[in-house]
């Protein structure tokens, strides 16, 4: 069990490190982070019980609109509803890289939690390929959502509501692509792997502007 739990773990700790190391100029409170994935793992059970009930009820009777389209939709909407009414106004969340930062750590709360619930079922086989595909992906589409999330704070007014609009679509959008790809039998792999490393460079490239944000932030307040 023991195990388990720490190959379940791996993966979204490993993750976390990475982006968290990235931002070397200011240090975001650790409380709030793991509230943060706090709220993300407790948002799993939620979810599930949902999914489950779709799935007895037989309310979608095509697999594409329910494992591809709802599951997408309603993962992605609720990670962004918790952090936009617990996190978006937080005191704490005070320049534009903590949004990727809370970002990803809601996003690895839920897919920890999915990851351990998963491999406690199916076993070890599974882990490494767990941890390429739905584990970074979900930390991936948490820093498309934190990034956009991130601008809407720091931007004007006039952009702030689009923004937070992008933070929701966007995230949703990469998740049913990546769900869609999941269901393409025989070939899935294949365009797997090309979208993965698209995800990668999107992610990253957006990480990267954030940190520059927070450059000339930080910059502009030792001006004063």
């Amino acid at each position: 069990m023991f195990v388990l739990l720490s190959v379940s773990i791996a993966p979204a700790l490993a993750l976390f490190s990475f982006f968290y190391l990235r931002n070397q100029m200011a240090t975001e409170p650790r409380t709030t982070l793991f509230h943060t994935f706090i709220y993300g793992a407790i948002l799993t059970f939620p979810i599930l019980f949902l999914q489950f009930v779709v799935n007895e009820e037989k309310i979608f009777t095509s697999v594409l609109m329910q494992d591809v389209l709802f599951s997408g939709v309603v993962e992605e909407f609720f990670k962004w509803f918790i952090l936009l009414i617990a996190i978006y106004h937080h005191i704490e969340f005070d320049d534009p890289y903590d949004g990727v930062l809370y970002g990803v750590s809601i996003s690895l709360g839920f897919a920890t939690v999915e990851n351990i619930l998963y491999i406690l079922s199916f076993g070890l086989d599974t882990a490494f390929m767990r941890a390429l595909m739905p584990v970074s992906s979900h930390a991936l589409f948490g820093v498309v959502m934190g990034y956009y999330l991130g601008r809407a704070k720091f931007t004007g007014r006039n952009s702030s509501i689009r923004y937070q609009a992008v933070s929701l679509a966007l995230p949703m959008l990469l998740h049913i692509i990546f769900n869609f790809i999941l269901t393409i039998e025989g070939k899935w792999a294949y365009i797997m792997l090309p979208f993965m490393l698209f995800l990668w460079w999107f992610a990253l490239r957006k990480v990267k502007i954030a940190h520059k944000q927070l450059v000339q932030m930080l910059a502009a307040q030792q001006k004063f």
